[in-house]
């Protein structure tokens, strides 16, 4: 992975590149009004900017310590517009999760069993994304969510991270690969 073209979104306080280790920031997040009217746009998400149709695929790992702590990838097109998706800390549990953004966010976590690593693609396709996942060593296969999102427009893809309740945490990224289709 060439890290020498990408640039941070909100840089967290502390991070390293080889490996890519990012230690999120307490109070960092990326979420729009919905449920209690918080606006956050202070997560990080460490990416470079792209058109067209794209496939995103991180391989990670973390630290998750406080409700919420979250790490994966990140597709942002405005502060309006954009997709997080990898792993959540929900109630005690590493869950798959994915947070669609257009004026409003709209989450969904999904149950799986426990993991160490977590795989997770997204795949852009003109008007839709396809969010799939994998655990330990698997492909990303299993599908989390497909949403729409705006075609043709420049996007920052990357990975992120965001601790909006805890004092912070660390993921490590094993494997990151962006890919431009035709």
């Amino acid at each position: 992975m060439d890290l020498t073209t990408w640039t941070w979104l909100n840089e967290p306080a502390k991070w390293s590149a080889t490996p890519l280790t990012v230690h999120a920031d307490p109070g960092s997040d990326f979420w729009r009004r919905t449920g209690n009217g918080v606006v956050r746009d202070s997560g990080h998400l460490y990416g470079v900017t792209l058109a067209g149709d794209f496939t995103i695929t991180a391989t990670f790992s973390g630290e998750y310590a406080a409700q919420y702590d979250h790490a994966g990838i990140g597709l942002l097109v405005d502060d309006e517009t954009w997709i997080k998706a990898g792993v959540e800390l929900f109630d005690g549990q590493r869950r798959p999760s994915a947070v669609v953004t257009r004026g409003f966010s709209d989450w969904n976590l999904a149950l799986t069993g426990d993991f160490e690593r977590f795989t997770v693609s997204a795949e852009r396709r003109g008007d839709a994304v396809w969010i799939r996942y994998g655990v330990d060593g698997e492909e990303p296969t299993a599908v989390l969510r497909q949403a729409y999102f705006p075609p043709d427009i420049e996007t920052k893809v990357g990975v992120m991270a965001a601790s909006p309740e805890g004092e912070g945490f660390v993921t490590q990224f094993q494997e990151v690969q962006v890919t431009h289709l035709p």
